[in-house]
């Protein structure tokens, strides 16, 4: 069975390790708009009107490079539908972006699972990621619904159940899903699920599970060692995952950030990456040596066989974008970055729901 990167590059390629005239060879030689690495971000809706200005304005730039797709996230009990729903609505009239909007379990019936889907439906929406979600802030642990789903598998079929009779019930919906077929994302976890005390080899029976359940693709929770990807790439297919598992990945330009990351999704931070940050003289040199340390770990993953990345904003473009540049991957749409104008990142730390 197929092991990413094994035959080629090992399976324990690091970002440190990665060879400088492999480097060299992606510089030399940019990806076609149709063979380039698959490029993604996370947004979230603005918590407040206020905030909204800025994340379009973020939206535009992130726009101009050309992902393949964004996606919009949902918060626990399904706190933000009613933003996320109009977020994805203006995505899809206002911009040439792809968006996928994610969903939970948490907190509601599959009768109203069911509801939320076909709104998003009726907008256009034609992808999905499906997450088992995270616990209401209010509560120690998590819990079904009475009258709800236990895990992201059974999200996933459920899915793929209401678009199998959205179809049966209207020939017109029937061939607008051949013209436009039904997509649906899930998660993975590098180092195990800390939110469930899951290991990464139960993961892997769980990525399964969701695959058989009719999952596309999986996006990974975020990870700041290349091995960590690439192991779990290396046990999935050994399992019998076939779908894409893109690398889920957090420009690695603030410390506090980072350590507020560690803290809500129990990732580790490396020692020497903060220590690196924090010796910076002043915010230009933190900015590029964050940058440069992502630059490596997404070289690490691509290189080891990744089919693209996926990355989390914070709905912050220039790290991103800066990130980007420098691994280019942003298809030659900007100039060389001008990194003394960068505005610092305001935005609070988050992490990503998985």
């Amino acid at each position: 069975m197929h092991r990413v990167g094994a035959d080629d590059v090992g399976r324990a390629v690091s970002a440190s390790a990665v060879e400088p005239r492999v480097r060299a060879a992606r510089a030399l030689s940019a990806p076609s708009a149709t063979d380039r690495p698959t490029v993604s971000f996370e947004l979230f809706p603005p918590r407040n009107p206020d905030a909204a200005p800025r994340l379009w304005a973020t939206i535009k730039e992130l726009e101009s490079v050309h992902p393949d797709f964004v996606s919009v996230t949902y918060g626990a009990s399904g706190k933000t539908r009613v933003t996320t729903r109009a977020l994805v609505r203006r995505l899809l009239q206002e911009t040439s972006l792809n968006p996928i909007a994610h969903l939970t379990c948490v907190g509601t019936s599959r009768e109203e699972i069911t509801t939320i889907v076909g709104e998003f439906l009726d907008e256009g929406l034609r992808s999905f990621l499906a997450l088992r979600g995270d616990p209401p802030t209010d509560q120690s642990g998590w819990s079904a619904h009475p009258e709800g789903l236990q895990t992201a598998g059974e999200l996933v079929a459920l899915l793929r159940e209401i678009e199998a009779q959205r179809c049966a019930d209207s020939p017109s919906q029937a061939v607008r899903a051949r013209v436009r077929p039904l997509s649906i994302a899930v998660a993975a976890f590098p180092r195990g699920n800390h939110a469930t005390g899951g290991t990464r080899a139960q993961d892997v029976a769980s990525l399964l599970a969701k695959q058989e359940a009719g999952a596309d693709f999986a996006i990974t929770q975020v990870f700041f060692d290349a091995d960590d990807y690439l192991g779990i790439v290396a046990e999935a297919r050994e399992a019998g995952v076939t779908i894409p598992i893109i690398p889920g990945i957090i420009p690695t330009t603030d410390p506090a950030r980072l350590l507020r990351v560690q803290e809500l999704t129990g990732v580790p931070v490396p020692r020497d990456l903060i220590d690196l940050l924090g010796s910076a003289d002043d915010e230009l040199e933190r900015h590029r040596r964050g940058i440069r340390a992502s630059v490596d770990l997404v070289n690490g993953v691509l290189d080891g066989g990744a089919p693209g990345v996926h990355l989390y904003t914070f709905n912050q473009h220039h790290a991103a974008l800066d990130l980007l540049e420098g691994a280019h991957l942003d298809g030659g749409a900007r100039t060389a970055p001008d990194l003394a104008s960068r505005p610092q990142d305001t935005a609070p730390a988050r992490t990503p729901r998985d």
